[in-house]
């Protein structure tokens, strides 16, 4: 189906060939024109230093700059941008802020990039429903200083104060997902700009859904959720529209705002590090907090390396050992003898209590620094992240076996996750310039990748698939699983616009 949608729309659109007819990095002068006439002349650029600041992200691929970037004031001016390079046959890459680690910026085809960044309005604010409606160019750390003084936040943090709307458009996820899940579960409705120009609301122009806060429910429960507690939203209307954009990654539209689902800020907040003589005891005692219901908010490990390298570019003095880093959100002398006794059991030492609000900063500013400390520990390289998640109770199996298989790869490498929900990373540090040293990192990503399926786990539990991952994403989904994305993809972008080169 998807191949002959593509066939036919060869035969209407005759101009799809823009890539090939011109020499990269070049766009017609008229083109360039009626892109300075839809957003003005100073929010166009084609200069080359500018082009390849937008062909890059953090991560390992290297850099394919668009031939053009525009910064877009407003959705109109989104939604014409978008119909302009539609009737023209030109690739469009939505930009953010450029955090993210999959190469999803990359502009492989060439094309426009929109850079959504000034449009950074928080739209409306509904308190008393627990939502809020942001435009792209807001980050998580700016609604949530806005957000400061009403008693709410939103606490979906992937580490990088990376704009929400891009955190949607990757199914980005992050330190506190083991108690508030991740942004599937926090993308209420969606504004898209479709291929074509055309305006979608995903669920209903203005909507929002009003929560039923459900009686609170005991932590010591069995079958407690903290998302449950938190409320949920309602609806049974048709196909879930959102869901399908949430972690398309650029590849289906343009997001210009999202309705988020906002949470009641926690009445005493501790944090506290705990190290372990083990990586398998560390992993072990994650699965027993899980266990034994610990009200836990973030749980975080790091292997030795990992802390070695945070003392040294956080300026820490923690223990060089395998070490938990943890959060807790409920009262504080009830949550330390509890904790105290599921750790205990597994050799944990040097157990340390951050209380007070700068400590705790401190220590989650370390926490989130781990990606550029890991860098520093070899400068001149870039940094090559895994991103895999699998059931809780396979995790101790597969940290301990990618542990014993990085000490013998002879790579450069250490391990971090948010182990709370099964997530970890391996960060790899490699010269992007040795293609023998690149060529072994992404064989080690790939089995490592296709250990975490065969554990019934996923290849990415919140970078996205990007354009590394795609052979994963067959072997995850099965061959009828991805045909059905590729039909996806043709009804809504039947020339192949949207960020060509990415997922599929």
């Amino acid at each position: 189906m998807a191949r002959l949608l593509r066939s036919a729309t060869w035969e209407l659109f005759p101009w799809r060939g823009y890539c090939s007819q011109k020499a990269k990095g070049e766009l017609c002068r008229d083109f360039v024109e009626a892109l300075k006439a839809v957003v003005g002349g100073s929010h166009v650029s084609t200069a080359a230093v500018v082009r390849e600041q937008h062909g890059r992200d953090e991560s390992v691929h290297r850099c394919e700059p668009p031939d053009a970037v525009v910064w877009p004031q407003n959705v109109e001016q989104v939604s014409r941008l978008a119909a302009l390079c539609y009737r023209q046959g030109v690739p469009i890459i939505p930009f953010g802020t450029g955090t993210g680690l999959e190469g999803g910026v990359c502009a492989v085809q060439g094309g426009v990039c929109v850079n959504l960044t000034h449009m950074d309005r928080i739209l409306e604010l509904n308190q008393e429903d627990f939502s809020v409606v942001v435009e792209p160019g807001v980050t998580r750390k700016a609604l949530n200083a806005h957000l400061r003084d009403s008693g709410l936040w939103f606490p979906v943090d992937p580490g990088a104060d990376a704009s929400l709307c891009g955190m949607a458009a990757t199914g980005a996820s992050g330190t506190n997902a083991v108690r508030y899940g991740t942004m599937r579960d926090n993308v209420l409705n969606l504004e898209v700009v479709l291929p074509d120009g055309r305006l979608l609301h995903t669920a209903g122009r203005g909507r929002h859904f009003r929560f039923g806060f459900w009686p609170e429910i005991p932590h010591h429960t069995a079958w407690y959720s903290p998302c449950v507690s938190l409320g949920r939203r309602k609806s049974a209307a048709g196909y879930n529209l959102t869901g399908l954009f949430v972690g398309s990654e650029g590849t289906l539209g343009l997001i210009t705002a999202t309705t988020l689902r906002l949470h009641p800020a926690p009445e005493a907040t501790v944090a506290a590090t705990c190290a372990f003589p083990s990586v398998q005891a560390a992993v072990d005692s994650t699965v027993h907090i899980l266990q034994a219901a610990v009200p836990v908010a973030r749980i975080e490990f790091l292997d030795e390396v990992m802390m070695d390298a945070c003392n040294r570019y956080s300026k820490l003095n923690c223990l060089v050992a395998p070490t938990l880093f943890l959060e807790f959100h409920g009262s504080q002398q009830a949550l330390e003898e509890q904790l105290q006794r599921t750790v205990q059991q597994n050799g944990a030492s040097d157990f340390s209590w951050a209380k007070e609000a700068e400590e705790r900063s401190r220590l989650w500013t370390a926490r989130h620094n781990a990606w550029y400390a890991a860098l520093a520990t070899r400068p001149g390289c870039k940094g090559y992240s895994t991103d895999v998640c699998v059931p809780i109770s396979r995790l101790p199996e597969i940290v301990v076996q990618t542990k014993e298989d990085l000490n013998a790869s002879g790579l450069t490498g250490s391990i971090v996750g948010h182990v709370g929900d099964g997530n970890f990373h391996c960060i790899l540090l490699v010269n992007p310039d040795d293609a023998e040293e690149l060529g072994r990192v992404k064989a080690f990503a790939e089995q490592l990748g296709r250990r975490a399926l065969a554990l019934h786990g996923t290849c990415t539990g919140e970078h996205g698939i990007g354009m590394g991952k795609r052979q994963l994403l067959q072997e995850e989904v099965g061959a009828v699983g991805v045909e059905t994305m590729r039909q996806l993809k043709a009804v809504l972008d039947p020339q192949g616009l949207m960020n060509p080169g990415k997922v599929l």
